[in-house]
């Protein structure tokens, strides 16, 4: 069984795909592969209260995704390791090759 640390590259790719699941988390993580960011300008930034924001943030520090690196007062997020920047960036050059007949609602809908 292949591992990194103590989890497996299953479960290591389940987490990733869970974060990347919902549209916001996913922005998030775009965000944060762009430069570190507060999490004020990046509620701002994304559209979504700061309340919304945090329970996204805090989602994706459960996955071990982006950590928080305290700064004085306030808390600046990142990616928790660089290369997830290389990885989202691998993701967004992926062409996928759906089949309108095996989901008809492709086209229009958030359908896998």
């Amino acid at each position: 069984m292949e591992t990194t640390g103590a989890l497996t590259h299953g479960q290591v790719l389940a987490r990733f795909g869970h974060a990347l699941s919902d549209p916001t988390r996913a922005r998030l993580l775009l965000a944060l592969r762009e430069a570190p960011a507060y999490p004020a300008d990046l509620a701002d930034r994304l559209g979504v209260t700061r309340q919304n924001l945090s329970n996204h943030l805090a989602c994706l520090r459960g996955c071990g995704l982006v950590v928080a690196v305290p700064e004085g007062r306030r808390s600046r997020y990142e990616l928790a390791d660089a290369r997830l920047a290389h990885a989202l960036s691998d993701l967004l050059g992926v062409v996928l090759a759906v089949d309108p007949a095996v989901c008809p609602a492709a086209a229009t809908e958030d359908c896998c």
